[in-house]
């Protein structure tokens, strides 16, 4: 299924209370949505599984764990009350065809093996009408990017792990439309950098998150945005 960034780096999404401003706000976007079921695909720690969770959607953690999965649940360390089921198979998704009302990719489709593989089984495993919500997609021309390519590998960038992948928004809307994703968002998304390695008080995470939007709608500089999001219904 993926390759997976640096410890310290999937720490530091939990540790930043930037980051978890972005957290809360797309469980919140899934929730206006009114799904019954919600497929948490890539479950990572499972911070999101538990924030849909709190907004009572039943939600199922699935996550990709060469090499120590056994095909069965294992509560999560971080968040013992989220199971999440452990696969060796970097594709195929151990349920029933129709079996979610939405599909949660926050940060996993960028470091897929198999891409397409990957957006079919999505497809496959919603109902028809069902929504796919990709989140953190790394935008090929973000800023952040080209700083920490720079760096030298001193800081994680998306291209140090063997399958990571850049996209543009064209070519992210064209692979959801190519497995019969009818795409009704698409757009660049972060134009600060969210991990931030201090702590800030929750009213400075909430006053940048707040800035953060703002520059999202600035015409030029949101295209250097570090991420890409999308959201699409599957055909019917």
């Amino acid at each position: 299924m993926r390759s997976a960034p640096p410890a310290s780096h999937v720490d530091l999404n939990l540790r930043s209370d930037l980051q978890m401003e972005e957290y809360v706000a797309i469980a919140e976007r899934i929730a206006a949505d009114g799904p019954e079921d919600v497929l948490d695909w890539g479950c990572g720690h499972g911070q999101m599984s538990s924030l849909l969770r709190e907004r009572g959607m039943v939600t199922t953690a699935f996550d990709y764990r060469p090499g120590e999965a056994d095909e069965s649940l294992h509560s999560l360390a971080k968040y013992p009350e989220i199971e999440a089921y452990w696969s060796n198979d970097g594709v195929r998704l151990p349920y029933e065809a129709s079996s979610f009302d939405a599909v949660l990719s926050c940060g996993v489709l960028e470091h897929v093996e198999d891409p397409d593989g990957s957006v079919e089984e999505l497809r496959r495993v919603l109902r028809p009408g069902g929504t796919l919500f990709v989140y953190k997609l790394p935008n090929r021309a973000s800023w952040t990017e080209w700083v920490a390519r720079r760096l030298r590998g001193r800081v994680y960038f998306h291209g140090m792990a063997p399958y990571d992948r850049l996209y543009t928004l064209g070519g992210a809307r064209e692979l959801l439309q190519r497995h019969g994703f009818t795409v009704t968002e698409a757009r660049y998304a972060n134009c600060l950098p969210l991990l931030l390695p201090m702590a800030i008080s929750e009213r400075t995470a909430q006053r940048l998150w707040a800035a953060n939007r703002r520059l999202n709608d600035a015409p030029g500089l949101r295209r250097l945005a570090n991420n890409i999001e999308l959201v699409a219904r599957a055909g019917r």
